[in-house]
């Protein structure tokens, strides 16, 4: 068994912690406030010790205020670390807007978000034995369409052309263990069906047995800057490299086998 130090215990990351503690793993994370039995991230002392005696370190804190918080307070000692494995949780929204096109490891880097971009880039260049998963919508119990349709905050948004990837919080934590055994590098963990965030709403709606939320325009929406950025890029996520070179398949591979786990 391991020892995994997990800088940002949120809730990706929690849900892997408590795959690898069944497993019989050591398992030591850092939160902001070393709430419960975690490290507070400011701790240097503390998490500099954790990160000389990890065999795996994993960083799911994204940037901040332009940089990324682990690299730059810790990123001498995670070059150096004795650990065998290290990874890094990013996002697809590296690759940027695809016009609804598939988009694989290989494509170009060109996100709306310079530190996301220069964050998933440091990480690769720290150390030979990286590896880097960069996820698209992240679902799981207690968030997810369902939880949304409960509170009354789920929209269908005409735009008929629009395509996103998800993965469900298991499979992030699949994937990662998966990668344990295999090659370093850069991998897509998403589902194997994109699909327009309208058809969820309605299989989540029906479901529930819950009214279909009106068709509306982004602006009668009116969504959050955030909410609308979401809608702001159109692609598909490949998921082929992780299948051939880590032995991963998704426990979930369509939002429908995903929201039935979620109820």
């Amino acid at each position: 068994m391991g020892q995994m130090l997990i800088f940002g215990l949120g809730y990706a990351a929690g849900h892997l912690a408590e795959r690898l503690r069944a497993r019989g793993w050591d398992v030591v994370g850092t939160t902001q406030d070393g709430r419960g039995d975690s490290i507070a991230f400011d701790d240097e002392g503390a998490v500099l010790a954790a990160v000389r005696s990890a065999t795996h370190i994993l960083s799911s804190v994204p940037p901040a205020k332009g940089a990324d918080p682990v690299l730059a307070r810790y990123r001498e000692a995670i070059a150096i670390a004795p650990a065998t494995w290290v990874g890094y949780l990013s996002s697809t929204g590296v690759y940027g807007d695809a016009d609804g096109a598939w988009v694989y490891e290989s494509a170009p880097v060109k996100g709306r978000r310079p530190d996301r971009n220069a964050a998933d880039a440091a990480w690769q260049r720290l150390r030979g034995d990286v590896s880097v998963f960069r996820l698209p919508g992240i679902y799981g119990p207690g968030r997810s369409i369902l939880d949304r349709i409960r509170e009354g905050r789920a929209h269908r948004i005409a735009l008929p052309d629009q395509v996103f990837s998800r993965v469900h919080v298991d499979d992030i934590a699949g994937g990662v263990i998966a990668s344990f055994r295999g090659p370093a590098g850069v991998y897509n963990l998403a589902d194997d069906e994109p699909c327009h965030q309208n058809r969820l709403v309605e299989w989540g709606c029906a479901m529930l047995g819950a009214p279909l939320p009106p068709l509306q325009t982004l602006d009668e929406a009116g969504l959050s800057p955030a909410a609308r950025a979401f809608y702001a890029e159109n692609r598909r996520v490949a998921n082929g490299k992780a299948k051939r070179l880590l032995s991963w398949n998704p426990r979930y591979p369509t939002y429908r086998e995903g929201l039935a786990a979620c109820r």
